[in-house]
């Protein structure tokens, strides 16, 4: 896990250049102004999920990883926070290819709060619980970029 600030990115020149492409999409386009849905930028192996929706308390929420695709969450307007714990800590569910979805239960071991401009990149050993609400529930706007990996 990447925890950040667009405003900061010289600060992470270690980067892949998949996620350093990605943070260039977000300075050059106003995501913000995206409708939500899927919009792709290089078929499957880099696109962008813009997502919209209410935070809620951690107990509604799920748990989740993947394989195939790393997370890059970018929040676009609200605050949310972030449950992160490693896979390995975790009760893992039944894989789902087709989603490349990873199910799982378990405890958090820390959380990140995401407000404007800030980032958190989820590698395949991070879960993720999404969603959880800082103080009182309220309606968000993020991009999830998603870059293929396998």
């Amino acid at each position: 896990m990447i925890f950040g600030n667009l405003n900061n990115l010289d600060e992470y020149p270690f980067l892949e250049e998949q996620v350093k492409e990605c943070f260039m999409y977000a300075k050059e386009h106003a995501l913000v102004e995206h409708e939500k849905g899927s919009h792709e930028i290089d078929g499957e192996r880099l696109f962008v999920n813009i997502v919209e929706y209410e935070t809620v308390k951690a107990e509604e929420r799920f748990w989740e990883a993947h394989r195939n695709y790393l997370d890059i969450h970018l929040m676009l307007d609200g605050t949310e926070q972030i449950d992160l714990n490693f896979i390995q800590n975790m009760e893992l569910k039944e894989f789902v290819p087709k989603d490349d979805f990873l199910p799982m239960d378990g405890e958090k071991n820390c959380s990140v709060i995401l407000r404007n401009g800030d980032f958190l990149i989820c590698y395949p050993s991070d879960g993720h619980r999404t969603a959880v609400a800082v103080g009182e529930s309220q309606k968000i706007k993020k991009a999830i970029f998603k870059v293929r990996i396998s």
